[in-house]
């Protein structure tokens, strides 16, 4: 038997958006009372937290994990190392491998590698239609009895309906989501930020927010029409988040989500052309980062997803118009959500719990991090008294191409405990 006891910490809790001062009492790996002042026994362990934040651990729902295919930019250990860094002890890994995971086996495939290698659970996701590439339905029956729980077709925007209206039709008999990436090619063409005064004065193709907003509104159409379940990906525009509390409104079973990056940043970050700023959709305007905060506050946008998208330094050092779109961002989610939202005060801890670790492990099927007696312990600790400096040597990833490097973030993660195990200690 192996008895800890969290002493001297704050809690955030669901209840209430304030932090709650008292101690966790766990027993091999559960948890046993939540208190205040618990007294220590000869039996257990103390693990002192004075000063310290203790946080549900969190979960993503939106990872390029990169392997098989792109072993140089990502692999499953080290992007689940670099998620543990960043306080996750779940992940769901995208389908834009190489091959594509688009049928049982390869979603077989992988979940071996994650049980071989990965220290934290990982959920796969299915594409949408074989091979990524918009025309036919992947092996989704095939996919569902491993277990997959999102079909997606991740960064390929779907332009088929009726592939569209079929994939939400049959994938209601799986208990499956279907994932849409908002996007309308014919609109955003070559183009590489946001379509507005910033793009015409640095002389860059922007991809007008209109190609994101017209894809919501299509897709959630479609959605609505066949009583289908879906996900919107990274939300980045204020009519989407419009459109999406619209269709919540009329009984739609619809979830959302946005990324750190979209939330902290604007389309003034390129003003040096940094491909690090460089990401898909593009930072948008001010209007529409107030817009995105409104929506996870008020529940419009279910969950923050990193988007974890890893790039090689090579890659990322091309041209503006030529280096890849997508940002790595577990190692610093968390950080740059507390440092900016919670100590300004426009979130509270129950709202960044519900939308870094509740909602989803709710999609993912996973059990709630919650602290209360009888569930597992899974806990994340921040140490406010801490300042994390982002640099190439900080990553566990691979890759470092973070529109953070270089920037010092309040607070520090100290400790990632699952059961009676410290996973970075």
């Amino acid at each position: 038997m192996s008895e800890l006891l969290f002493q001297g910490g704050q809690l955030a809790v669901t209840t209430q958006s304030d932090l709650l001062q008292a101690d966790i009492r766990v027993l091999d790996g559960i948890i046993q009372e939540i208190g205040p002042h618990l007294q220590a026994s000869d039996q257990h362990q103390v693990i002192n937290c004075s000063g310290k934040i203790l946080i549900p651990a969190l979960a993503d729902a939106h990872v390029h994990l990169r392997e098989p295919g792109r072993e140089d930019a990502e692999t499953i250990a080290s992007g689940t190392e670099a998620a543990l860094a960043g306080g996750f002890t779940h992940v769901l890994a995208m389908p834009n491998t190489d091959p594509p995971i688009d049928t049982g086996g390869m979603v077989t495939f992988v979940q071996t590698m994650a049980r071989n290698k990965a220290r934290i659970p990982v959920s796969v996701a299915g594409s949408l239609t074989q091979g990524r590439e918009g025309s036919k339905l992947a092996e989704i029956a095939d996919m569902a009895t491993q277990g997959v729980v999102m079909v997606t077709d991740c960064n390929h925007a779907l332009q088929d309906e009726y592939v569209l209206r079929r994939a939400l039709e049959y994938t209601r008999h799986f208990d499956m989501v279907v994932g849409v990436y908002p996007d309308t090619p014919s609109l955003s063409r070559e183009g590489v930020m946001h379509e507005g005064r910033e793009s015409f004065r640095l002389g860059l193709p922007g991809i007008p927010a209109m190609a994101e907003e017209i894809g919501i509104e299509r897709d959630l159409r479609v959605a609505h029409a066949v009583k289908g379940r879906i996900h919107v990906q990274n939300v980045s525009t204020a009519e989407g988040v419009a459109t999406i509390r619209r269709f919540k409104e009329r009984g739609l079973n619809v979830t959302a989500e946005t990324t750190p990056h979209h939330l902290l940043l604007n389309h003034s970050a390129l003003e040096g052309y940094g491909t690090r700023f460089k990401m898909m959709p593009p930072l948008r305007t001010p209007e529409d980062q107030a817009a995105l905060l409104e929506g996870l506050k008020d529940g419009t946008l279910d969950m923050i997803a990193t988007g974890h998208a890893p790039h090689t330094d090579f890659e990322k050092n091309l041209d503006f118009l030529n280096a890849p779109f997508g940002v790595v961002g577990l190692e610093t989610a968390l950080l740059c959500v507390y440092s900016d939202l919670i100590l300004s005060g426009q979130l509270g801890w129950d709202t960044l719990i519900e939308r870094l670790s509740s909602a989803p492990r709710l999609l993912m099927k996973s059990p709630l991090t919650t602290f209360e007696p009888g569930h597992g312990f899974e806990c994340t600790i921040l140490d406010p008294s801490l300042q994390t400096t982002v640099s190439r040597e900080s990553f566990q990833s691979q890759s470092f191409n973070s529109p953070w490097l270089g920037e010092t973030l309040k607070g520090g993660i100290s400790a990632v405990w699952r059961g009676e195990t410290d996973l970075l200690g």
